[in-house]
């Protein structure tokens, strides 16, 4: 082969390397060939997409459910043959580094995100064609960051929320040998990324059986493909408290952690959301253990710097006839 390297990057915008509507996405392709060659068609693409996808049985056949959103699509030729693949434009030999920008445009569009069943991506693409059975193609993700304040709710919206105030939410149950209450508070409502809260359980155990409280940290992802739609729930244990004994009250607190790499609450996609719910639950042996749920708003804290992945550039061979 006479390609040695081929590659894409991105120029790193800011600390984190992310990219936000209305930057400047600039980077170079960069090209090494032992020796001069011949090109047909050279040229760089950006793309920033939204795409679902997941099966369900129905009787004896699957059915696929798909959907995709394209948020842009840019396309520059670097090199092109002036009379469409005759392989006029030479490329010499070496390092070969060719430079390019694009304008993002300045629309509210989705953060990165991979999910279950779908993701959020935004890609830079390179491909090479010597010939029409020789192509070389590359590609490079980029991180990208929306520029909503609040990417799941007007800020109409926000002010009744109230995401520092304190909430709370009370669940009584009743069994044969008597009565159990608890009440559940947060300190707030919304959290940023890696910061942490107080979740607090007051139990008043009436009953003839000891209890003991679990909390949790869910994930709640919804994708929508054709009026069709799928939920993966994930649930994250993040504290056990002490048993309560029978004929007794006890107020266990628990510290939530948000991981610095929790994807942000959104709702700004029209083919998925990512939501979150903080839930305590009483361990009652015998019994359906009762819960509590609270809603939780995480919200986008200082990004850590992104490391690129990029792909290796491949190449194929298309046989004639």
């Amino acid at each position: 082969m006479t390609v040695k390297h081929f590659s894409v990057e991105y120029d790193k915008a800011n600390e984190q390397g992310s990219y936000s509507p209305g930057d400047i996405l600039s980077g170079k392709v960069i090209v090494v060939t032992s020796k001069e060659i011949k090109v047909q068609c050279f040229l760089v693409k950006a793309k920033g997409k939204a795409k679902v996808t997941w099966t369900e049985q129905d009787r004896q056949c699957t059915v696929v459910h798909s959907d995709k959103k394209k948020y842009f699509y840019f396309e520059h030729i670097i090199l092109q043959d002036k009379n469409k693949g005759d392989g006029s434009e030479i490329m010499g030999a070496g390092r070969n580094v060719y430079p390019f920008s694009f304008m993002i445009p300045n629309n509210d569009m989705p953060s990165s995100y991979k999910g279950k069943l779908g993701a959020i991506t935004y890609s830079l693409r390179a491909q090479l064609t010597q010939s029409i059975w020789l192509v070389h193609k590359t590609k490079t993700e980029v991180p990208f960051l929306t520029r909503a304040e609040f990417p799941f709710a007007s800020k109409s919206e926000m002010i009744i929320i109230g995401l520092k105030e304190q909430q709370y939410a009370t669940r009584i149950t009743f069994y044969g040998s008597g009565k159990v209450t608890m009440n559940v508070t947060s300190e707030q409502m919304g959290l940023k990324q890696g910061e942490v809260m107080g979740v607090s359980v007051e139990v008043l155990n009436d009953s003839a059986r000891s209890v003991t409280p679990k909390f949790y940290l869910c994930e709640k992802q919804t994708f929508v493909a054709q009026s069709k739609k799928a939920v993966h729930t994930n649930d994250i244990l993040f504290g056990i408290g002490e048993s309560v004994p029978a004929e007794s009250s006890q107020t266990i607190t628990k510290v939530l952690s948000s991981p610095p790499e929790i994807h942000p609450t959104f709702f700004n996609c029209c083919m998925m959301k990512l939501e979150y719910t903080i839930k305590v639950t009483l361990d009652i042996p015998l019994v359906k253990d009762p819960e509590v749920k609270l809603p939780l708003v995480i919200l986008q804290g200082v990004p850590k710097p992104q490391q690129r992945k990029q792909k290796r550039s491949i190449w194929f061979k298309k046989l004639a006839g």
